[in-house]
């Protein structure tokens, strides 16, 4: 079973957003049983709060529910727990870091790591574009699947 963990500063747009989508492209390909998908933030700002009501409505745009996630925040013992834990931008990666005590087992990552174009996901809360958010999150969850299917999910293609 692969342990996929996704973050992001609230826990409310983008990490949720991966974490619905990642689930439902396992769901497409009859892969659940392979898989086990969450997401957290890595600030308390956002703690039990539901999906941002503009990420729900895209996720639904694309027939993706989403109901009863409420933010958490990333734990210490998360890094044991998955094997991937795939942040959406640089700050989440520092956080992360910081959180662990590093990266020893390679674990972290960026979720645009998985795509022909490695970078950053916008944040929405800032730029609200939740189009843009969405095109990213869905190729790089379908970049992870693929790379996950060919038993390599542990790393992203090298650049």
């Amino acid at each position: 079973m692969i342990r996929v963990l996704f973050i992001c500063h609230g826990n409310i747009c983008r990490s949720p957003m991966a974490e619905f989508v990642l689930k439902d492209l396992v769901q497409k390909a009859g892969l659940e049983a392979q898989f086990h998908i969450e997401s957290a933030a890595t600030s308390t700002e956002e703690i039990g709060n539901p999906v941002y009501p503009p990420a729900r409505r895209k996720l639904a745009e694309h027939g993706i529910g989403c109901a009863g996630k409420t933010a958490r925040r990333l734990r210490t013992a998360d890094y044991a727990a998955f094997d991937l834990l795939i942040g959406m931008d640089q700050a989440n990666l520092r956080n992360m870091r910081r959180l662990f005590g590093g990266d020893p087992a390679g674990k972290l990552h960026l979720l645009l790591d998985y795509t022909s174009r490695p970078g950053e996901v916008a944040d929405p809360w800032y730029t609200g574009n939740f189009d843009a958010t969405w095109q990213d999150v869905l190729l790089g969850c379908q970049g992870l699947l693929t790379r996950s299917k060919a038993n390599t999910a542990a790393q992203p293609p090298q650049r």
